[in-house]
């Protein structure tokens, strides 16, 4: 808000108030002496017919008159006649009523209605002296009134309400036309002032917006006056000076910012090719706490290309670099895009971690969609190599969720920033297991369990394959593969399997057999129902022992 709007709604609101004080004084007593003058005038001519109106009967009754109508009668037209005489506007009327509301005199006719009778009667029997007002003739108006009792009759003396307060009105007008123009003199008045007030300043902030515009620190403000003002003016001079002299040590300071940014800059894209882009910004944040190691509950992904000695073996050493970057390119672009991390290449596998250094509620879930689609990456990619006459690749995707070890560990001169702990370890025998179980994506019981907690509507599908102890373990781990769609006969065929594996950890083998049988109708060939069926027929034959629990120790390193 501007110095000058702000002197204007500081003194404005006081001189309005002082004129709005003044001018209402003004008119409250202009008003209430035109007021008080016309309500004497009324006043006085009342009690002037009422004098008239009992000298008249007076001299009836002097000359024991009053028992004649006519002589009644002409005293009222004499009445009538006095009352003309006395009106001094042709909307003033006189006239007077019985306590029926009926007209006994009248200077003219008052137009009466008849639903006002009531109204006014109810005003003259109370009787109350002063101005009165009441609607008569459909028109509001103020009167005085007097009961003379020989005619029996309220003698009334009226006038239109708007007429009766016209001078008042009129004083009202005037009053708002001065007030305004004292108020749009006052306003023109403070332009004026506020403008020879704030000009110094205004030269000073027009100053500092050409030296912002052109960075020009010679320019100077004129010392106009010996105030305030003028102590600002050179002050700003001064500081202009200062620093104009400072410039060219903040030019040096800049340059040599932008060249440590431009070297930062270079340092964060080379080391974003090894590490995460987040874990960069954590190290630059703080250096001290990288080699600080967290605990926390990941997802884990390994992904292997299958057979690819053999692979290699039959391509040309460029060729098979410029498969494998295409390869890898298309996979990590997947993971990164479902918020993953890779922490490092195996020759030709990849590790990939979700939950680390950012936590998300639905990592379990970005590491499950990221190993799908990869696996439609990968077809992708042997159309184009089918294209090319290159070697397709085939690969198997294992994964975990479970807890680990995460952060930069080595030393001071090498360090990766990675995961370390058992749950990795099973989520590189899960990729293992993916050949075993001929499968092309398999994850364990804790990452399926994870999923249906906190991502029950993900429209995934789910077949359980078997319950494995991996080489070093003794423990059961349940496992399962995974899709996004299944195929008709899939869609039949894996509700029937998990059935069948239902009744396999129970002991049921002969009804679990008939399960598996049900499925390999419906898809011939299955390589897990197969399998399962020979187990559920072999341990329908020879049970197992009393504490089987339906694990399969497995040989996968």
């Amino acid at each position: 808000m501007k110095i000058r709007l702000k002197m204007f709604l500081v003194v404005l609101p006081l001189i309005i108030v002082s004129l709005l004080l003044a001018e209402t004084a003004s008119y409250f007593n202009a008003v209430n002496g035109v007021t008080r003058l016309a309500r004497q005038l009324l006043g006085f001519k009342l009690g002037e017919l009422e004098k008239y109106t009992e000298n008249q009967w007076a001299l009836l009754v002097e000359n024991e008159l009053t028992n004649r109508p006519d002589m009644v009668e002409a005293v009222k037209k004499a009445v009538e006649h006095y009352g003309r005489s006395i009106i001094l506007s042709d909307t003033e009327i006189i006239f007077a009523v019985d306590k029926h509301g009926n007209l006994t005199i009248a200077s003219s006719d008052p137009g009466l209605l008849l639903d006002e009778k009531d109204g006014l009667l109810k005003i003259l029997s109370e009787e109350n002296q002063g101005l009165q007002t009441a609607v008569i003739g459909g028109e509001k108006r103020i009167f005085q009134f007097f009961y003379f009792a020989p005619f029996d009759s309220f003698f009334i003396i009226s006038e239109k309400e708007n007429v009766f307060y016209r001078d008042a009105q009129k004083i009202a007008f005037q009053t708002i036309i001065t007030l305004s123009a004292a108020l749009a003199a006052a306003v023109a008045l403070l332009l004026l002032i506020t403008g020879f007030f704030t000009s110094p300043l205004r030269r000073i902030v027009q100053a500092m917006n050409n030296i912002i515009e052109t960075s020009d620190l010679s320019a100077r403000v004129e010392v106009e006056y010996r105030d305030e003002t003028g102590v600002l003016a050179q002050t700003f001079n001064m500081m202009t000076e200062e620093l104009n002299r400072a410039y060219g040590q903040i030019k040096k300071y800049a340059f040599d910012a932008v060249l440590a940014g431009k070297k930062e800059e270079r340092i964060r894209h080379i080391f974003q090719k090894y590490v995460p882009n987040d874990v960069i910004e954590k190290f630059f944040a703080s250096p001290e706490k990288m080699l600080i190691g967290d605990n926390r509950k990941l997802s884990i992904l390994f992904s292997d290309i299958r057979s690819f000695t053999t692979i290699s073996e039959g391509m040309a050493p460029d060729d098979l670099v410029n498969s494998l970057n295409r390869y890898f390119s298309g996979q990590v672009d997947i993971i990164y895009n479902r918020n993953g991390i890779v922490d490092k290449y195996i020759g030709d596998a990849i590790m990939a971690f979700w939950g680390a250094p950012e936590k998300h509620e639905d990592d379990a879930l970005q590491s499950v969609m990221s190993g799908l689609e990869m696996i439609d990456a990968v077809e992708v990619f042997n159309n184009n190599q089918r294209k090319l006459g290159k070697c397709e690749f085939q690969i198997g995707i294992g994964l975990n969720y479970g807890e680990v070890t995460v952060g930069n560990i080595g030393s001071e001169r090498k360090m990766d920033y990675t995961l370390i702990g058992d749950a990795v370890n099973l989520a590189s025998r899960m990729e293992g297991l993916t050949k075993t179980y001929h499968s092309g994506i398999l994850i364990s019981e804790s990452l399926f369990e994870e999923l249906r907690k906190n991502s029950p509507n993900a429209g995934l599908n789910y077949r359980l394959l078997d319950t494995v102890a991996v080489k070093g373990k003794t423990r059961g781990v349940r496992i399962f593969t995974v899709k996004k769609t299944l195929s008709p006969a899939e869609q039949k065929a894996w509700p029937v399997h998990n059935q069948g594996m239902k009744l396999y950890y129970t002991r049921s083998f002969r009804e679990a057999a008939e399960k598996f049988k049900e499925t390999l109708g419906i898809l011939p060939g299955d390589f897990n129902a197969e399998n399962l069926l020979k187990r559920c027929v072999d341990y329908a034959s020879n049970p197992p022992p009393a504490n089987w629990d339906g694990v399969e120790i497995m040989k996968t390193k």
